[in-house]
């Protein structure tokens, strides 16, 4: 059975499942989280990105916790290599990336975000003197091609390991929430933006907004079923309101398959969208999808045509929203 990482607005639950059902154990309270991140490679070891203790991580499966990185500025992403665990990319605000290769002891800095033209109009709006990158995907077939999304502003892109970046492409979306790659496509990339959906078969180079049926375009979660790259799973709302905050949220999750070009609302199982917000999504086994939102952590064995709420310990009061999930 897997184990989830689930962070919540001021906690972070490790989820595990096992022959007598799911069991939620509270790890890392006291903090502000923004990101979560582990590999199957190497589960017990679980990186979570905070608002002011930059980057904590534990070696034990969320039992014990240090800070590493020594990073000041709010850590918004954090991604394992798919290529090598102890490979940790790190995304900061403002804009910054940095790269670790032993397993986040440490870290270097990446060439400089900021000089690219297209930073002059960065700017997140809740804080809209700065800017931050809010995820990292590495492709699945070449370690060195590094994919980046900016909140917001920009889709970038290094060809080499981060050496140079490729400044925002035509267009690509600028209000990038989540990044997705999937091994058996591995030029795509899927990004989730507040400005909508979209995709690139070419790493960025031309785009595509498959958008027939996705009757709410401010885009968040995103997830790609792990044994088909045309299965793709999204959150939406009307706008970044609806989508955040608990007093006027109202939120959707839709799917898209090869077998149809239009995408359905994947509502079956989960709460009624009026008062919950985005979900934030997760690929497990294929066929398989968890969903985090703020009433709890729900669960799809067919490839997200139904839902089932994990029986788990969940913090109602206050209620929680999601902000990171990590599938091991």
């Amino acid at each position: 059975m897997p184990t989830l990482y689930a962070a919540l607005d001021d906690r972070l639950l490790v989820v595990r499942g096992g022959t007598d059902g799911w069991r939620a154990t509270a790890a890392l309270g006291g903090h502000r989280f923004e990101c979560v991140a582990a590999a199957s490679d190497a589960p017990e070891r679980v990186f979570a990105g905070t608002v002011e203790a930059g980057l904590q991580r534990s070696t034990d499966g969320g039992e014990t916790w240090e800070s590493v990185g020594g990073f000041d500025d709010r850590v918004t992403a954090v991604t394992v290599s798919p290529h090598d665990p102890g490979v940790v990319w790190v995304g900061t605000e403002p804009s910054a990336v940095y790269r670790s290769a032993d397993a986040g002891a440490t870290f270097a800095p990446c060439s400089d975000l900021t000089t690219l033209p297209s930073a002059e109009r960065w700017s997140y709006p809740p804080r809209s003197h700065t800017h931050h990158v809010r995820w990292i995907s590495i492709n699945p077939h070449d370690p060195t091609h590094v994919y980046v999304a900016v909140e917001a502003g920009a889709f970038l892109r290094s060809l080499d390991g981060g050496e140079t970046w490729t400044d925002h492409p035509e267009g690509g979306r600028r209000d990038n929430h989540t990044l997705a790659v999937h091994p058996d496509a591995p030029c795509r990339v899927y990004t989730a933006a507040g400005d909508g959906y979209a995709e690139t078969p070419d790493c960025g180079d031309t785009w595509e907004y498959p958008d027939e049926g996705l009757d709410h375009r401010y885009v968040w979660g995103l997830a790609v079923d792990a044994g088909d790259p045309e299965t793709v799973v999204v959150s939406a709302s009307d706008g970044a309101r609806s989508a955040h905050w608990l007093d006027s949220a109202e939120a959707y999750v839709y799917r898209r398959d090869g077998d149809s070009d239009r995408w359905s609302l994947a509502m079956d199982g989960l709460p009624d969208p009026e008062g919950t917000t985005r979900a934030t999504l997760a690929a497990g086994d294929p066929c398989e999808f968890y969903a985090l939102t703020n009433r709890g952590l729900f669960h799809s064995t067919d490839a997200a045509r139904s839902w089932d709420r994990l029986d788990v310990d969940w913090p109602e009061e206050p209620q929680q929203v999601g902000w990171g999930l990590a599938v091991v």
